[in-house]
């Protein structure tokens, strides 16, 4: 067999690093978002291509910089769960980790400067600052408390779509209902802060199924997670009424969205939504109790992420 590049492996190794997939389910629901709820507002003053490709490529360096400080900080854990799969000190060092993850910060930053000071609007930037901060804060602290650091991964998960919100003025009075998506009356705000709910919500679920699948780990460590404190199956408990809270809002989102159409044929972007994202939420949580241990909770992990992507490819169908 043909020897391995030593650069080429570092390359993936970064890329593994800095969880290349995630980065693109984020690249793609701010794409999403702004094609579809943004781009159809009359009078764009900020968010025109280039300058929100500027603002994704902030988002993404600031993303990239979170994983890899939180692998720098989880490096002992990590070793407990998976083994196989730990980067840092195997192949990168940390000191490098380190610097590229100042590095992506910084580029975050100015990235977005490029957008908020010549629009007459740096406070702006305190969004990226925050964002930063934040990750900083949940890798060296609130990872190993008590929801927190669910709560706060989840917020900036949601903060992907409100940061579009922020840089687009043209947005902050667009509140009359607009044609935003196909035949339905819907102001871009009420279709971004569905979004925003939505990715807050399931973001919520997957981060505490995550500690599920990182129990032995993180206990090791002594680590307050929920499962942790509260159990495995009451910390399941808790995933199916997130869960069942956003079936409940999605239900609601879609009957009112139905009397808004006279035909039925035009029902079939619903349908769509109930097949791919309400039915398989249900089965989801009804299976999550089912099986315990890491392989259980990792495969339940992967789908409810399909899950996600799916909800975001949605707002796409509903404008064709």
């Amino acid at each position: 067999m043909p020897e391995k590049n030593p650069t080429e492996s570092k390359w993936k190794a970064w890329l593994l690093l800095m969880r290349w997939r995630n980065l693109l389910i984020i690249a793609l629901t701010q794409l999403v978002a702004w094609s579809c709820a943004i781009v159809p507002v009359p009078g764009l003053q900020v968010l025109r291509p280039f300058p929100f490709l500027l603002l994704c490529l902030s988002t993404l360096f600031i993303a990239a910089g979170g994983y890899i400080i939180n692998d720098y900080f989880d490096i002992r854990i990590d070793v407990i769960n998976k083994p196989d799969k730990v980067i840092l000190e195997r192949i990168i060092p940390r000191k490098q980790a380190i610097i590229v993850h100042s590095l992506l910060n910084i580029l975050a930053i100015l990235l977005a400067a490029m957008l908020a000071i010549p629009a007459g609007h740096p406070e702006w930037l305190l969004l990226q600052v925050f964002c930063t901060a934040l990750l900083w804060r949940y890798s060296t602290h609130w990872k190993r408390q008590f929801m927190i650091g669910n709560v706060a991964v989840s917020l900036m998960t949601a903060l992907t779509i409100v940061v579009l919100i922020l840089y687009e003025p043209a947005l902050h009075g667009a509140t009359r209902s607009l044609w935003v998506m196909h035949r339905f009356q819907l102001s871009p705000m009420t279709a971004l802060a569905t979004l925003a709910f939505f990715a807050f919500i399931l973001t919520w679920m997957r981060e505490i199924v995550k500690d599920m699948e990182d129990f032995k780990g993180d206990d090791a460590e002594g680590c307050v997670t929920m499962p942790i404190r509260w159990g495995l199956l009451a910390s399941s408990r808790f995933v199916q009424v997130l869960g069942v809270l956003a079936i409940l809002v999605l239900l609601a989102a879609l009957t009112w969205l139905a009397f808004q159409l006279r035909h039925p044929w035009l029902h079939v972007p619903l349908y769509f939504i109930l097949g791919t994202v309400v039915v398989p939420l249900g089965i989801w949580c009804w299976r999550l109790p089912r099986r315990s241990g890491p392989e259980h909770y990792h495969l339940v992990s992967t789908r409810l992420k399909e899950i996600m992507i799916f909800g975001v490819l949605c707002l796409a169908i509903l404008t064709l």
